[in-house]
């Protein structure tokens, strides 16, 4: 989707990892920009990448920073789930481990299932590990991408005869 005065999604996601620079957060590390399809009745693709952040705000607060960042990028929370818009900014992993509260959920509940996520953020930190299965972000990778034997056909040995005549 693109916003007025940034332009497309590539550049949304550059002009983003700058704003979220300008909100105090330090970007230290960004993955390629993938496009990917969409999840749910989008008929449109997506651009994705992850980034590794700093910031001496707990994980609450630094969502309410990110949030102000997608408002100021056109993001309305209302409305249809799945609908497009124009930047979504998750947070995933932190280093802090588990984290619950009524607002938010680290890990990301759907991260493990989603490839759009596990791709970029493996590219940049590989060796991160999910706090519940302990698996690297490159192993959680490799399992939605690694090609998988074909179910082996069950054969039986049973004979069928017909009778013919009387």
């Amino acid at each position: 989707m693109r916003v007025p005065g940034i332009g497309g999604p590539h550049a949304v996601i550059t002009a983003a990892l700058e704003a979220l620079g300008d909100a105090g957060i330090a970007v230290e590390a960004v993955s390629p920009i993938l496009s990917t399809a969409p999840i749910g009745p989008s008929q449109r693709r997506y651009a994705n990448a992850a980034a590794v952040v700093s910031s001496d705000l707990d994980p609450e607060n630094l969502l309410s920073r990110a949030q102000t960042i997608e408002r100021a990028f056109g993001r309305r929370r209302q409305g249809q789930r799945w609908r497009a818009r124009p930047l979504d900014i998750d947070l995933i992993l932190w280093d802090g481990g588990v984290f619950l509260s009524h607002r938010l959920t680290i890990p990301h509940p759907a991260f493990r299932t989603r490839l759009f996520v596990l791709a970029p953020a493996a590219a940049i930190a590989p060796r991160w590990r999910d706090p519940f299965s302990g698996r690297t972000l490159r192993q959680l990778s490799t399992r939605l991408t690694a090609p998988r034997p074909l179910p082996r056909a069950r054969h039986t040995n049973r004979v069928e005869a017909a009778r013919v005549g009387p």
